[in-house]
């Protein structure tokens, strides 16, 4: 009885009535407002976002109903979607993938397979939600951007790993150039803080091996990641 109320369609003729297009029709907008709202929870998406999250399923789920199953006509319209990816700007990888889920729902509304639009909207937004609450490919908490200006007499190659090893996890070498017309060296490390480790202590520390010049920290630049 599950499977047939899920995996079934529930379009028992191959003659579109007025009630299955209704049922399709509200069971998209259902899923696709479960959708937006899910993927609002961790994400701060623009409200055109939004919108199209919900209208997206219901406009795939009109075209596959009046596609139904022409093979030619089926071919036509992926042509004219294809357009859309040249037309919009590049947007981000979790956007991407929610718009992909939109489709599929719709794809599946449009075919009359309500449970399985229902099921997957359900099992893939929430597991969206739970990688982004548990911070799923994320940057450690303590991963911070350590820039060291030495003097160009200064071998700095290993001059400050006891300081590391006392304060950091982890670090390494991102960049290394000169300035001030060449008579300084510019250190970018990619370092993990040891937890309760004073930030202060440490770049008091490495002052007394740098010649008292400039030492920054801050948080490491995340790197956009448009598709």
């Amino acid at each position: 009885m599950l499977n047939s109320l899920i995996f079934d369609s529930v379009f028992t003729s191959t003659t579109l009535t007025g009630q299955d297009f209704l049922l399709a029709t509200l069971c998209s907008v259902v899923c696709g407002l479960v959708i937006a709202l899910l993927y609002k929870i961790k994400n701060k998406p623009s409200r055109s976002f939004l919108v199209t999250l919900v209208v997206l399923p219901a406009a795939v789920q009109m075209v596959i109903m009046l596609v139904n199953g022409n093979l030619g006509a089926g071919v036509a319209v992926a042509g004219a979607f294809s357009l859309v990816r040249f037309r919009s700007v590049p947007g981000k990888g979790q956007e991407i993938a929610a718009i992909f889920e939109a489709m599929a729902v719709g794809l599946a509304t449009g075919m009359g397979y309500l449970g399985i639009a229902g099921v997957f909207t359900i099992v893939i937004s929430v597991l969206m939600l739970v990688l982004d609450i548990s911070g799923f490919g994320g940057r450690s908490d303590g991963e911070r951007m350590l820039k060291i200006m030495v003097p160009e007499n200064l071998d700095f190659e290993g001059k400050f790993d006891s300081t590391f090893d006392k304060y950091l996890s982890s670090y390494r070498i991102e960049e290394v150039k000169t300035t001030n017309m060449g008579s300084l060296y510019k250190i970018s490390y990619l370092v993990t803080v040891k937890p309760g480790v004073s930030l202060k202590e440490m770049i008091d520390e490495l002052r007394t091996g740098n010649g008292n010049l400039e030492i920054s920290v801050s948080r490491p630049v995340t790197v956009a990641d448009n598709l």
